[in-house]
């Protein structure tokens, strides 16, 4: 059975508060390309494993999960030769070249306790959307982070509209609600965020502001392509939000011509901590509540994770 899906509403907009040089749209001719691939060495890192059973609505955001009580968040996408996916390269000390594509508002959906997408590239002052398609309540956190450390940006609740039916989990029917706006600002260079659920520990997602319009997001082979570079000489950055840090290095662009580099993160350092690593003896796991006569029902109905991922 289908139903119409509706959604609840945060509308947003984010600002880089920090300086920087304007960035003018131009016609580029005879521009030249940057084609490349970015790896990880080193083996992929184990996905972190967050308890359903510590996390409110267990049994709703279950739906997504091993059966057996825990949610996996899979940061890390490798190719077989080592190419990392999700990885954004950009480029650093461009002020004019081509225009930016239409700007549409950035939109992450609240489906099923998962942020989607897990990672988003926006522009300066772009409004971000954040969609509630779940009949419960999440609770917004977005912090803009760096290395001497993170601020938060928004923190209110994504909450459960009245026109929600009563007692439909399960059918999963959603009615619209209302939007609601903030704005939020870059502070103190910070051009990273991270956001994150206060209700469902699991729900994650990622974010970078860009100033030019020469960044991509890496495939599933870790290959990208930056295309109608005026000639010049540049900085190109890779970042992953599992990676602590920026990578970079000095490119030479010429007309007409096609650079093809690789660049390759250290190997990932696992940051799992007891709380987040599956284990079968966790005190506060199904099994363990189940010998002590709780009743805990996780149904798997829209992904099943299963056991060998950890």
């Amino acid at each position: 059975m289908k139903f119409a899906l509706g959604f609840f509403t945060i509308a947003l907009t984010i600002s880089l508060s920090s300086p920087v040089l304007a960035y003018t749209e131009t016609t580029v001719s005879n521009g030249g390309t940057i084609a490349g691939k970015i790896m990880l060495a080193g083996e992929e890192p184990p996905p972190l494993a967050f308890s359903l059973v510590i996390n409110n609505n267990t049994e709703f955001c279950g739906r997504i999960s091993t059966g057996t009580g825990w949610r996996l968040v899979d940061e890390f996408h490798v190719a077989p030769d080592g190419g990392l996916q999700n990885a954004v390269v950009f480029l650093e000390g461009i002020h004019q070249g081509k225009p930016f594509p239409e700007t549409q508002p950035a939109l992450v959906t609240v489906e099923d306790c998962v942020f989607s997408p897990w990672l988003l590239v926006v522009r300066d002052s772009q409004p971000i959307h954040i969609k509630n398609m779940d009949p419960i309540i999440h609770d917004v956190q977005l912090y803009e982070t760096a290395p001497f450390g993170a601020k938060v940006m928004l923190h209110r609740p994504l909450r459960l509209n009245p026109f929600h039916p009563k007692d439909v989990l399960k059918d999963h029917q959603h009615k619209p609600g209302e939007t609601m706006m903030d704005t939020i600002q870059f502070t103190q260079g910070r051009r990273t965020f991270f956001l994150e659920c206060g209700f469902h520990t699991f729900m994650q997602a990622w974010g970078l502001a860009v100033t030019n319009p020469y960044y991509a997001v890496t495939d599933e082979q870790g290959n990208f392509t930056l295309p109608d570079i005026p000639e010049g000489v540049y900085k190109m950055v890779a970042w992953h939000p599992g990676m602590a840090g920026f990578m970079d290095m000095k490119v030479v662009v010429l007309g007409n011509e096609t650079m093809k580099i690789r660049m390759e993160f250290p190997e990932a350092r696992d940051r799992r901590m007891a709380h987040t690593t599956m284990s079968s003896t966790y005190r506060f796991g199904t099994g363990a509540l189940e010998r002590e006569g709780a009743v805990i029902d996780i149904q798997v109905t829209h992904e099943d994770q299963g056991q060998g991922k950890h």
